[in-house]
């Protein structure tokens, strides 16, 4: 019989990702990864095996097509007809870093886990962040 492997003590990694110039969906999935573990080989399913990972110049970000004035946000306040509905750039206008950060919540799993995978998550609109104490390692994310 074989035993399974839960992976657990492990010391998360602190990474800096520069998106500036890249396209969103494609940074989103790769920061994604990097939060859940899966590039590591003690990778498990159910366990937070992840690394924090700091996303700077988010305002910078890149879409494809005319996904700028096409793409559409939408958010309700549960009250009737509070129904808001913004084109990406006008979200991005009015909160840079909301772009990659709802871009990546919708890649993780549903439920507490992926809440907390997301907490590990710092998108900064510039290149500048408050998290030089933990010694990021620059990480270079696949532009293609």
């Amino acid at each position: 019989m074989q035993k399974s492997y839960f992976a657990k003590g492990l010391k998360p990694r602190w990474v800096v990702v520069d998106v500036n110039g890249l396209t969103l969906g494609r940074a989103a999935t790769q920061i994604a990864h990097m939060l859940r573990g899966k590039h590591r080989p003690t990778y498990t399913k159910g366990t937070d095996c992840g690394d924090f990972v700091i996303v700077l110049n988010a305002d910078k970000v890149r879409l494809t097509g005319k996904k700028w004035t096409d793409k559409l946000y939408h958010f309700h306040s549960n009250f009737p007809g509070g129904i808001r509905t913004f084109t990406a750039e006008e979200y991005r206008a009015h909160k840079p870093t909301e772009l990659i950060r709802l871009a990546v919540k919708r890649m993780l799993p549903p439920g507490a886990l992926g809440r907390k995978q997301l907490k590990k998550m710092k998108v900064y609109a510039s290149a500048q962040h408050p998290h030089a104490a933990q010694q990021p390692e620059p990480v270079q994310l696949a532009s293609a």
